[in-house]
């Protein structure tokens, strides 16, 4: 196994700790705010590097492939639910996580879908699809640092989210109806 796919399974494996953090975090209990944090971004860091490597080192998987965007979806998904629901004294707003939560899911679907009827495996990304996981990951941080602000940059977040995943649908269903 290559390090660009350690790197992806380590951020698997931090999304427990993060969501522990985040679920147990109270004001008295004000240091694992700190910890989710530093775990969360140390969770990006692996996600930036492994795929540094990948491009780079021409380390490319097929496994990477299918592992390196689950981490992302898991930790990003998981996250936004705990700052939610959660006992945190900001929250991201309620519409923007279910959202963020149904466009991976029809991604997803639709990922399976195009698999099943066309036996395709791999879904490219795109530089909007990427703008919107830096928002994600950015409402994240903003929410967990407390940012004054963070509100502006979360609708903003669930803008691209909706606009991704439009972007998404369109683009994939061109392989299902090709003109």
């Amino acid at each position: 196994m290559n390090l660009p796919n350690k790197l992806s399974i380590l951020r698997i494996s931090l999304i427990p700790f993060v969501v522990i953090c985040l679920l147990y975090y109270t004001p008295y209990n004000e240091p694992l705010r700190w910890i989710a944090l530093s775990l969360f971004c140390l969770a990006i860091l692996t996600d930036a590097v492994d795929g540094y490597i990948a491009r780079q080192k021409k380390q490319w998987t097929e496994l990477g492939s299918f592992l390196d965007p689950l981490a992302d979806k898991f930790l990003i998904n998981s996250v936004f639910v705990c700052l939610t629901i959660g006992r945190f004294p900001v929250r991201i707003p309620t519409w923007v996580t279910i959202t963020v939560i149904s466009r991976d899911l029809i991604i997803g679907l639709g990922f399976v879908l195009i698999y099943i009827i066309t036996g395709k495996k791999k879904v490219q990304p795109n530089r909007l699809g990427k703008i919107t996981t830096f928002f994600q990951m950015l409402t994240i941080i903003l929410v967990l640092l407390r940012f004054p602000y963070f509100r502006m940059i979360a609708n903003i977040t669930g803008a691209l989210t909706i606009a991704s995943g439009l972007a998404y649908i369109r683009r994939e269903s061109r392989v299902l109806n090709p003109l």
